[in-house]
């Protein structure tokens, strides 16, 4: 069997676009981790498949799978792409669509400059909601990794994030420390694990180890995820620029029981077909 596939890319986060609306696509972990794969696949860090939607009302269903083949409920990049994608491929003629994801409705928008905009959600801060074990909501939380307590920032953006602050991002154990944080026992889900370096008030630069692909060039519901501890802690102020390895983000959040707002751009780099 063939199918097409589009390989797009946001802030160097990238994907494999498929379309599963003209196409009816099964998608069993050992052929998404073939996808994926970099040297033997395409290689992406996620998989994206566009839908119909479920419900009346909505434009797409939108499904996210990491490289290591498990489906996840969220991904901010890939929500951008996702938008670009639909539109390019005459799927819709709105700037603005109505997406289902596991996780919750999200409201991408395409904006005259050519950039995507995305209504991520309001942020979850509650422990069992996210999930993470704890007896009761805290700012931040002291998880012990390699017997020292690391503080974390944790919430959920639609997939849950534990994000700290460091001196030096590029110093931070992005690459050794974060496999923990992803696997430790009271993210009964795993975990993205963020590492922020506050510049300034409107300033941030990040890193971040994500669950199932490892550390990416860029994360957009980590972006979210590391302005709204920031902003909650004192130490950004509403509307923050966030430098990954892959390019800028802007990201706003006002604060409790607002949503945030991402906008960035979302890039087609190729596409072609795969005999599967």
């Amino acid at each position: 069997m063939r199918i097409r596939f589009t390989k797009m890319q946001g802030q160097g986060n990238d994907f494999i676009v498929l379309d599963g609306v003209r196409q009816r696509l099964e998608l069993p972990s050992d052929l998404v981790r073939r996808l994926a794969d970099r040297h033997f696949g395409i290689g992406c860090d996620q998989v994206l498949v566009v839908e119909p939607p479920r419900e009346s009302g909505h434009d797409f269903r939108y499904r996210i799978w990491n490289a290591d083949g498990g489906e996840v409920e969220q991904c901010g990049n890939g929500a951008r792409c996702f938008a670009r994608y639909v539109r390019d491929e005459g799927l819709t003629d709105k700037d603005e669509i109505s997406v289902e994801t596991a996780r919750g409705v999200i409201h991408p928008r395409i904006e005259p400059s050519g950039l995507v905009t995305v209504d991520m959600g309001c942020p979850v801060f509650e422990p069992r909601e996210i999930p993470f074990e704890a007896n009761e909501r805290r700012l931040t939380y002291p998880i012990e990794i390699e017997g020292r307590l690391v503080e974390l920032g944790v919430l959920s953006m639609g997939n849950p994030h534990a994000v700290q602050v460091v001196r030096d991002i590029d110093a931070a154990p992005v690459t050794t420390q974060g496999p923990l944080i992803e696997h430790h026992p009271r993210f009964p889900r795993r975990v993205n694990a963020g590492y922020m370096q506050v510049i300034g008030r409107d300033f941030i630069r990040l890193r971040v180890w994500e669950r199932g692909a490892g550390e990416t060039l860029a994360c957009g519901t980590g972006a979210c995820a590391a302005v709204v501890t920031g902003v909650r802690r004192g130490l950004l102020d509403a509307d923050v620029r966030v430098l990954t390895r892959g390019g800028e983000l802007a990201i706003r959040w006002p604060g409790e029981d607002a949503p945030v707002m991402m906008t960035g751009d979302a890039v087609r780099v190729f596409q072609g077909e795969i005999d599967l």
